[in-house]
């Protein structure tokens, strides 16, 4: 019971980042500049680089290779599984978005939603794997890419939620 409401725990620490990032719009009055966008950006995507590496493809490298698995095709694989299905998503949106229907409110639901996918899988995959018993996901690892992608989603939650808001405004 207790492994569980860590997990619980675990799973809603992106849920705060992404929370707190999406509050800033509250508190930034003017726009960003350029520069400042481009630093903060850079470092969310900096944390999220390091995440994947060392909470995702690293592990599954080893696990493949502790499974007598050529050790780099599950990671290889999962990842170009990724790219596709995010290029898929990215093509439905654009059509949405271009047709006569298509609402910025609901394209920002969208795409913060579809953002956070995932995010989400990749969290809720550790805190499986953690619960299961899985020798080779220990609970700091858990909680250690949670935080990851939490910091990342505070900046970069403020830069998106506040750039989609302004585009609102200005078209809507």
């Amino acid at each position: 019971m207790e492994n569980i409401l860590y997990s619980i725990g675990g799973i809603l620490i992106p849920f705060l980042g992404t929370s707190l990032g999406s509050s800033m719009v509250f508190f930034m009055k003017k726009d960003m500049s350029s520069n400042l966008k481009k630093l903060i950006v850079g470092f969310a995507a900096g944390v999220m680089m390091a995440a994947s590496v060392w909470s995702l493809i690293l592990p599954s490298v080893e696990m493949a290779e502790n499974q007598g698995v050529i050790s780099w095709i599950p990671a290889a694989v999962g990842f170009a599984l990724g790219v596709i299905f995010l290029l898929g998503i990215n093509r439905i949106a654009r059509r949405l978005e271009e047709s006569e229907n298509g609402k910025k409110l609901n394209m920002l639901t969208f795409s913060v939603t579809l953002h956070n996918i995932p995010e989400g899988m990749a969290v809720g995959v550790c805190f499986a794997g953690f619960l299961s018993g899985n020798a080779g996901i220990a609970l700091l690892e858990a909680i250690v890419l949670s935080i990851g992608i939490a910091i990342q989603n505070i900046p970069e939650g403020g830069v998106q939620i506040r750039q989609r808001r302004k585009s609102i405004r200005l078209e809507g």
